[in-house]
């Protein structure tokens, strides 16, 4: 390809600064930045042509009106907009006028060349300024989802920051009953903690079912270590609020928005949780993450293992319970919606695999029963039959009633891998 046939008509449009100039040759010499290529071009059509060169005068370019001198100005002014924050990830984007836009279109035919040559104002913004701010902060671009973004509004000369969350991951275990995972706003109220004028009665003015979750026990101690203004907890599914969840514990991981620090030592922060929640929950295992933790935890098939105290409504053998457990053993198992749960889940036949069982009985009318079983699956119901809802169930092998006293979830793990890739941490 000429370019300095092209260059040529390009001059002849107007005044042109030297990114203008080199903007539809972008593709070309690769290593060269668009001020280079255009001030290249002005070398050479000069000695081509045996004229005297001219420099190009961002002031003057009917194209761009200057912006391409600011370079330097909007990386400084992004730098001032993230002050006092930590980040190592950036990006940034650029909202061009749309008259320059349209000069830049008009350029190319005027010229007659593509309009797609080489690469608009906007693309040229971005990688410059983003280079330049790398270089004043020691960050690393990112184009996934980096720590900070800026959109840099060149009509509005405005520079608009974006602090992307934080996520720490780990494994909570819950050590006291009747704490649900995440905040229970009172129905009543809504949460309100009022009744009229007065306190709502439901909650004593709480404004929740239950004063603590785990939630409450964890989050807001991450959020004030890493200074951020909320925060949102994640976990992977949820054991009943009656429930303990010992063991391995369960994985989590919380979100913190807009934080002001991220490089915390989880060392110290899984002390700081574990004092805060006096016993009632504890952490362990935490560690930065990415946001893509947050669907791991969330979608990952899991298997659960459970023990639970079992009341029978009438007495029950040795033999019987290991029969009754034998059948159970491996089986594949139909669980309509559970009646406790068919106000908030779609009412539909799931089915579910019992991977392994084991039980003691304790006395003729008490047992305790191990289940490891699929992610999903229902462990009250599967004890009790649930009415006839679950198939099979302990208390239809057995011919008896059977309920659930109590209930230990002891183990929460990948089906085929587990939750800790550290493709998806940051430490």
């Amino acid at each position: 390809m000429d370019v300095l046939s092209p260059a040529r008509d390009l001059l002849a449009t107007g005044p042109l600064c030297d990114n203008c100039l080199g903007r539809p040759f972008a593709e070309r010499s690769f290593g060269l930045g668009n001020a280079e290529r255009g001030r290249g071009l002005r070398v050479a059509l000069a000695l081509a042509d045996d004229d005297d060169f001219s420099a190009g005068d961002p002031a003057n370019c009917w194209v761009c009106e200057g912006a391409t001198a600011r370079f330097d100005e909007w990386a400084e002014r992004a730098v001032a907009a993230v002050e006092g924050i930590e980040f190592a990830t950036y990006q940034v984007g650029t909202r061009v006028p749309p008259l320059a836009e349209e000069n830049g279109l008009l350029l190319r035919e005027d010229a007659g060349l593509d309009p797609e040559a080489g690469e608009p104002l906007r693309k040229e913004f971005n990688r410059e300024v983003g280079k330049r701010f790398g270089q004043l902060t020691g960050a690393e671009v990112e184009f996934g989802r980096p720590d900070v973004q800026f959109l840099l509004d060149l009509e509005a000369d405005r520079v608009e920051a974006t602090v992307n969350s934080a996520f720490v991951y780990g494994r909570y275990r819950k050590l006291e009953r009747d704490i649900p995972q995440t905040e229970w706003p009172c129905s009543d109220c809504r949460g309100s903690g009022r009744d009229g004028s007065d306190p709502c009665p439901t909650c004593d003015g709480t404004g929740y079912l239950y004063p603590e979750s785990v939630q409450q026990l964890t989050a807001p101690v991450v959020e004030d270590v890493m200074d951020g203004v909320d925060s949102v907890f994640h976990g992977a599914g949820r054991e009943d609020v009656d429930a303990l969840m010992l063991g391995t514990g369960r994985p989590f991981v919380i979100e913190v928005e807009e934080p002001r620090r991220r490089d915390v030592d989880v060392e110290r922060l899984e002390a700081d949780i574990n004092a805060f929640a006096d016993g009632k929950v504890e952490v362990e295992g935490l560690r930065r993450c990415t946001h893509a933790m947050v669907e791991r935890v969330k979608g990952l098939d899991a298997s659960k293992r459970y023990r639970a105290a079992v009341e029978f409504g009438d007495e029950v053998t040795a033999e019987g319970l290991a029969e009754a457990l034998e059948a159970l053993d491996g089986a594949v198992v139909e669980q309509y919606t559970p009646n406790r749960v068919d106000h908030r889940r779609a009412a539909k036949t799931r089915v579910r695999t019992v991977h392994d069982v084991a039980g003691e009985l304790e006395d003729p009318r008490h047992a305790t029963v191990e289940v490891h079983g699929e992610g999903g699956l229902y462990i009250k119901e599967l004890i009790s039959g649930d009415e006839g809802r679950t198939e099979p169930s302990l208390a239809g092998l057995l011919g008896v009633d059977a309920v659930v006293t109590a209930l230990d979830v002891l183990e929460v793990e990948g089906e085929d891998e587990p939750f800790e890739d550290e493709e998806f941490f940051l430490d």
